[in-house]
This record gives structure tokens, C-alpha cells and sequence, in this order.
């Protein structure tokens, strides 16, 4: 069948405006101030995260105490917003801001990259367990069980807004989104992302941290983190449209496969070696007790 024939077909598709509305990315308003769902998943990600964050930290052996819980997602909030902005600014569009570099501030009108947050939360781990002398990769083995959260609501934000679609496709769930610019039927590959970056690794992690003693190995949970993200982001790559401002680059992968390389291999490596970290924990007792 030919594509034109296919697409003479598209009314049979699900259209994003008849399923979610033209202004979908606003959930209310509240004294004409418009919430937007994108800032809702921001918050449903930290605060969820942070409560299961709670459960995980009041097992044996925890290498933090509420108090250093607290500290973490307060640094890990300013972490994201301006990583993740920075991130998008020299990866994703760097000419644009610098023909106009005050619009860098302008978060309203959307623009977040993913690794530019993962390094501002790096960077929040690394001054907290600095400061407080504790281990590093147990800190970030605990914060990575709960990351999937955000990254489950931010994806699912992502297909509200009807933003970051697919690329074309003829595959029976397919959704028309105007917005993309054609009435083509494309990937709801954010919902893929949903389904791999946040469901799939919470579920793993969820298995490693309360069935295994993983946590007792130091990076094995990150490392299974950034392997699952890494690779499940570089798959579903070649089912979501690429950046029209970047396309696909000169070595033939997408912006988001090059960034998603060195956290496979950091992943792996993770995991690995992390045996040879085991570490027998014992508990402190008291309610600050750390281990």
C-alpha cells in the first residue's frame, strides 16, 4: 500500500485534539493563572519520590537519615530546573538562545533535557554526601529507586501536552498529532517512554531493592538505573521524531542515542563491579540513625 493511500486513510486514527483537547497541556486555572500538567508532573515526581524515598531510608542499613532525605530533595528540585535547562540549552538549541539568551529564562515555554537534570542531581548527591560524609553511590543507589516517578509523570505530561510525538507510522494505536505540523498518524512514543523509562525501572528496582540485597551492593542500583533509562531511551529513539532544529546527526544517531551512550557504559560497568563494593551494613539505632 502506498503511503498517500495510508494517509488517505488517517481519519480511521485517533486525532490528539479529539482525545485530549486543542489546550491540553492547561489541568486548571486558578485565579486565571493556568497549572499546567507539566508543572503538576514535576511536583506528583519530587513529592511521590520523596515519600517513597521515606520507606526506603526507614529499612536496615540506610545510608541517610530523614534529615539528610529533607536536604536531598530540596538540592535535587534545584538540580533538575537548572540542569535540566542548561542541558537543553547547550544540547538541543544552543544557537537559538544565543541569538536571544534571555529567553534561557523563559521555562514556561517548555524546554527541560533529561541528562542536563540527571547531572544537576548528580551534582545535589555529591554536595550532600560531601558535606555530610557519606557514601556517594549507596546515596545515589537509594535516590535512583526513586527517580522513575518523575520520569513515569513527566513522559505521561509529555503525551498530554502532545508534544515530543513519534514519527510516522501505520501501526493500529497510532495518534494524529496536529501540532506536529501534518495529519500524519505517528508513535505515541512518550507513552513508550512511560512504559520503559518509568514503569518498567521502577518495577526493577522496586524487585532489587525489597526482594535482593542490592542495596547492599554500592552502584548496583544506579547502574541498573542508567542501564535500563539508557537503553530503553536509545530504542525508542528510532520511534520518536527527532529534534526538528538537530534531525539526526552526522553520525547517523539522534542527540538523545549519542547522550544515552554514556550512561549504557556507565551503567554496565556499575554493575560489574559492584560485588567487589559489597559491604556488610549494619543498623545505628535512633530515628537519625545512619549506617
Amino acid at each position: 500500500m502506498l503511503f498517500t493511500d495510508i494517509l488517505a486513510q488517517a481519519s480511521s486514527y485517533v486525532n490528539f485534539h479529539d482525545l485530549m483537547g486543542s489546550n491540553s497541556e492547561v489541568a486548571f486555572s486558578i485565579f486565571g493563572l493556568p497549572i499546567r500538567w507539566y508543572a503538576l508532573a514535576y511536583l506528583a515526581g519530587i513529592f511521590i519520590g520523596y515519600w517513597y524515598l521515606l520507606r526506603l531510608i526507614a529499612q536496615p542499613g540506610a545510608p541517610m537519615a530523614r534529615r539528610h532525605a529533607d536536604d536531598m530533595i530540596f538540592y535535587a528540585m534545584l538540580g533538575i530546573i537548572i540542569g535540566g535547562r542548561i542541558g537543553y540549552v547547550l544540547f538541543y538549541n544552543l544557537g537559538a538562545y544565543l541569538d536571544n539568551p534571555l529567553a534561557v529564562f523563559r521555562l514556561w515555554d517548555g524546554g527541560m533535557s533529561f541528562h542536563g537534570g540527571l547531572v544537576g542531581v548528580l551534582v545535589a548527591i555529591y554536595y550532600v554526601t560531601r558535606k555530610e560524609k557519606l557514601s556517594f553511590l549507596r546515596f545515589a543507589d537509594y535516590v535512583a529507586c526513586v527517580a522513575p516517578f518523575g520520569l513515569l509523570f513527566g513522559r505521561l505530561a509529555n503525551f498530554v501536552n502532545g508534544e515530543l510525538w513519534g514519527r510516522a507510522t501505520t501501526v493500529p494505536w497510532a495518534v494524529i498529532f496536529p501540532d506536529s505540523g501534518s495529519m500524519d498518524p505517528r508513535h505515541p512514543s512518550q507513552l513508550y517512554e512511560a512504559g520503559l523509562e518509568g514503569l518498567l525501572m521502577l518495577l526493577v528496582l522496586a524487585y532489587l531493592f525489597w526482594r535482593t540485597k542490592a542495596r547492599y551492593k554500592p552502584g548496583l542500583m544506579t547502574g541498573t538505573a542508567s542501564l535500563i533509562y539508557g537503553l530503553s531511551r536509545f530504542f525508542v529513539e528510532f520511534f520518536r521524531e527527532p529534534d526538528a532544529q538537530l534531525g539526526t546527526l552526522g553520525w547517523g544517531l539522534t542527540m538523545g542515542q549519542t547522550l544515552t551512550l554514556p550512561m549504557i557504559i556507565i551503567g554496565l560497568w556499575l554493575i560489574m563491579t559492584a560485588n567487589g563494593r559489597r559491604q556488610r551494613i549494619e543498623p545505628i539505632a535512633g530515628p537519625d540513625s545512619i549506617a
